[in-house]
């Protein structure tokens, strides 16, 4: 699957959680990944 970049701007308080996050082995991009398919797999259902 080929990939794009995208650039996007988060409070401090999220990117704090994203960054306690990464140290658990989740990355922003994996998990923002994760959010997306999810979401629009429930759309698709509709």
């Amino acid at each position: 699957m080929a990939m794009v970049k995208m650039l996007i701007q988060v409070p401090k308080v999220i990117k704090a959680k994203l960054d306690a996050l990464r140290k658990e082995g989740t990355t922003a991009s994996g998990l923002i990944r994760h959010l997306l398919e999810k979401h629009f797999q429930t759309q698709d259902r509709r």
